[in-house]
């Protein structure tokens, strides 16, 4: 058997193909089939004056998703998907698929989330997922290779690490717990033990919010290093970004192909430095009052606004100048499935401008009047990512909107040493770390202040006891950054099968 990423290395061989129906189209006497087998797609025909009776039989029964076998010569031809085409000599047929539910026609989101066990095999689909595996691969090789050692933190724990609020809380043998927010206080436990450690595994949160950039089961890269500063943490978040980035576009060209991914502000990144700022200069550049290289965000998203508005007019008229072409007559066939085919997605485009449209002015209306020592929301992360290319550090952060386990800034005790990263595009925050605490009186109080249950932290406070040293840390969540790198515009299809608010199957 054979896989069809690697069919370029047996150009003109025979080779055995084993997969489902991904589209089917028919000529006179000939059957155009695509092929997809897990690891790529490819076009396999069927010629009647080529193949005995039973296989073409065989082609002619098959509908979308059936599963088969295919042999059949390897062909170079530049046109076709990857670059080659199978001239099928023998078709067999594991399944012959009842009629498939997923259409070409456009399909609502809550239809195709409700058939997400099927929905996963479309092309795009297919390419995320490809994606996803390569990050997850590449974000182990580069923590392997810059000597960390993965370990493994608690699902089942009995304290809070995020707040209280968004606990799924059940019952572990009679005994309260919660399923973990985060597996970052295990985390410095373990780097007290081994030095530099991160985990990598599945997190919670029970937020009732169904934006794009939320779910209520994720999965968190969470390293954590002893004697680590502000600046090494912020240094070690940058390489690790680059890194993975960097060879996962290398890596994933047709899957990024697929998703019509433009990567050249990907590739941009990796060969940039970070634009880094504290929280006092991020509110100033979100506020208007502060500008970035001689340019303005409030001035350029109003901007932004007029171009939308332009760029929805033109494609209305296009629009309307295309229908006429076919009201008119005379069209060839082809001719006018091109032109229906090239209004349903300049409608497609004019939803996301309308989308945009309504957004711009909200998001200006936001950043005028944010209140400094509030969190940032999705809106200000994108009014301020607006200035940049690459993603941007912020940090030292108000205090009172932060986790109890940060440490204060030097001199500055109503400030902490976090830090967040915001990736442009309007995808905002992939990454959020910080210093830890670690003077156990220091943290004592603020367990206190952000009224935790104090014995459910007598393990985490004895880390302070017992050796206690300067260290930071950091977690990115996959999700995010997959939907970043994709360009993917909701978290949903960045993951297998997502578990969001109202969302429990399948």
């Amino acid at each position: 058997m054979h896989f069809i990423e690697g069919i370029s290395n047996f150009e003109g061989q025979t080779v055995n193909l084993k997969g489902w129906i991904a589209n089917k189209r028919s000529g006179k006497g000939l059957f155009f089939i695509v092929l997809r087998d897990g690891t790529g797609f490819i076009q396999c025909i069927v010629d009647q004056n080529s193949v005995d009776e039973a296989t073409f039989n065989n082609a002619t029964k098959i509908g979308l998703e059936s599963s088969v076998e295919i042999e059949g010569q390897v062909v170079k031809d530049e046109r076709q998907i990857g670059g080659f085409e199978i001239q099928v000599s023998k078709l067999n047929i594991y399944q012959v698929a009842e009629e498939y539910p997923i259409a070409k026609k456009e399909h609502g989101v809550d239809f195709l989330m409700d058939k997400r066990h099927l929905w996963l095999r479309s092309k795009k689909q297919w390419a995320t997922m490809r994606v996803r595996n390569k990050v997850i691969y590449n974000i182990h090789r580069f923590f392997q290779k810059n000597g960390f050692m993965q370990m493994d933190s608690p699902i089942f724990t009995g304290n809070a690490a995020e707040g209280s609020t968004t606990l799924f809380e059940t019952d572990f043998y009679g005994e309260q717990a919660y399923l973990a927010q985060t597996g970052q206080l295990y985390g410095e436990a373990m780097a007290m033990a081994l030095g530099r450690i991160y985990t990598f595994g599945p997190t919670f949160r029970a937020e009732k919010s169904k934006t794009r950039r939320h779910l209520s089961e994720f999965w968190m890269i969470e390293p954590e290093m002893a004697f680590y500063d502000a600046k090494m943490n912020m240094d070690l978040i940058e390489s690790f970004i680059k890194s993975v980035v960097k060879r996962t576009i290398e890596e994933c060209k047709t899957e990024l192909e697929t998703l019509d991914r433009d990567t050249s502000l990907l590739q941009k990144l990796t060969e940039t430095s970070f634009p880094r700022m504290s929280y006092t200069d991020a509110v100033a550049i979100i506020k208007g009052e502060k500008d970035v290289e001689g340019r303005n965000a409030i001035k350029l998203l109003e901007e932004d606004l007029g171009q939308v508005k332009q760029e929805i007019t033109d494609k209305e008229a296009e629009i309307e100048e295309r229908e006429a072409k076919i009201n008119a007559g005379g069209m060839k066939k082809g001719e006018v499935n091109f032109n229906r085919n090239k209004i349903d997605t300049l409608k497609a485009e004019i939803k996301e401008l309308k989308e945009k449209e309504e957004n711009i002015p909200q998001w200006l209306e936001s950043a005028r009047n944010f209140q400094f020592g509030e969190d940032f929301g999705g809106s200000d992360e994108t009014v301020l990512t607006r200035l940049f290319e690459v993603p941007i550090m912020v940090y030292n952060w108000p205090k009172k909107i932060k986790a109890f386990y940060m440490k204060e800034v030097d001199d500055d005790p109503d400030f902490v040493q976090g830090v967040d990263v915001l990736a442009p595009e309007g995808f905002g925050e992939i990454v959020g770390g910080s210093v830890r605490e670690e003077d156990k009186e220091k943290l004592i109080a603020q367990i206190k202040v952000h009224d935790l249950p104090m014995e459910a932290f007598e393990w985490y406070l004895d880390l302070r006891k017992y050796g206690s040293v300067p260290h930071a840390g950091f977690g990115l969540g996959l999700e995010r950054l997959i939907c970043w790198i994709c360009n993917t515009k909701h978290i949903r299809e960045s993951i297998p099968f997502p578990r969001m608010y109202g969302r429990l199957f399948p």
